[in-house]
């Protein structure tokens, strides 16, 4: 699959208003699988930007000199969750994009007063009404078993799974759509035909030692990261290239971060965060950052790594006990 705007990839770095950072992430990184069950397809395939990728990069730029527009956008239906910020940058971008009509976000469909899903994106370009279902998802790799299963990377949560989401978008999210339940909703908006495809976004992160396959139908040029358990730590920080390391929030898990020299952490400042970190507390997003090159007033990302207890996943969601971590002792038999 050939990745829309590639030649765009450091453009979310060097863009400084952190939304307008996001929004350049969303429309320009790579997707997170090759080879998908349903077919995928870049929300802005028939646009005008996808043939000239310098018309977005100026868009782009126009919004990080001024991001009023994006900062009242997202300020209009206010999200503590990623997924739904994820979808609010894209319905920004897809409203605005030429040759590309954004039709209806988040259309519920609903069958005798019961609502059976929504689909997220509902778009008219110049190859027809395109059902998208968007998804932005962060998989952590197996630190045992053979990382080529999609159903063994698991999220942060260890109750998602690669696998599982892939078989839900196939399965009842992308379906919808065609469905006899949708049609009044679909002839309200005088769609008589149209085609469902997913896109999805993300980062694959690899256990730290020993590394694993990547998932079958992994893209060759899709983001990663490494996670490791607390009682790792102290090596890879001692094997790591020289930076500063500090953990991201949340809403900042998606473009590499970027970060003014006046909020960049000190070692102490790490040191003292992570010896305050509860030692059950959810997964930790940690950058190493570097000194940016030309002016040296920011510092950028370099790589991320998510940082998880000692003890996660101590169990799925099926009660199944999945490996420990190097600190809890292993008392399954199992090799």
């Amino acid at each position: 699959m050939t990745t829309l705007f590639s030649d765009l990839a450091d453009l979310p770095q060097r863009l400084s208003h952190p939304d307008v950072r996001d929004l350049a992430w969303a429309l320009t990184s790579p997707p997170l699988l090759e080879a998908t069950p349903w077919p995928q397809r870049h929300p802005l395939t028939a646009s005008r930007w996808s043939r000239e990728p310098g018309r977005l990069a100026d868009w782009l730029i126009a919004q990080d000199d001024d991001g009023s527009a994006l900062e009242a956008w997202l300020a209009s239906h206010p999200t503590r969750r990623l997924g739904l910020y994820y979808e609010r940058l894209w319905q920004f971008a897809l409203s605005r994009a030429p040759d590309i009509r954004l039709l209806a976000a988040n259309l519920p469909i609903r069958r005798s007063g019961h609502t059976l899903g929504e689909l997220d994106l509902l778009l008219r370009d110049e190859e027809g009404v395109h059902h998208q279902e968007l998804a932005i998802k962060l998989y952590f790799g197996p630190p045992k078993g053979d990382g080529r299963d999609p159903e063994l990377w698991l999220g942060p949560d260890s109750q998602d799974r690669l696998a599982r989401k892939l078989q839900h978008l196939s399965q009842h999210q992308l379906p919808l759509s065609t469905s006899a339940a949708a049609r009044d909703a679909l002839d309200a908006l005088s769609i008589d035909h149209l085609t469902a495809e997913l896109w999805l976004g993300g980062y694959l992160f690899y256990p730290w030692p020993p590394g694993c396959a990547a998932p079958s139908g992994a893209s060759p040029s899709h983001l990663r990261g490494r996670w490791l358990h607390r009682a790792a730590l102290p090596e890879l920080l001692a094997t790591s290239p020289d930076g500063r390391w500090q953990p991201l929030p949340r809403r900042a898990w998606l473009a590499p971060a970027r970060i003014s020299g006046t909020d960049v952490w000190s070692a102490d400042t790490f040191t003292a965060w992570l010896d305050n970190l509860p030692p059950q507390s959810p997964p930790q997003l940690l950058a190493r950052l570097e000194p940016e090159k030309e002016n040296g007033r920011s510092w950028l990302e370099a790589e991320r790594v998510f940082l998880v207890s000692d003890n996660w996943p101590e169990r799925t969601d099926a009660g199944v006990p999945l490996p420990p971590g190097p600190a809890r002792k292993d008392t399954s038999g199992s090799s």
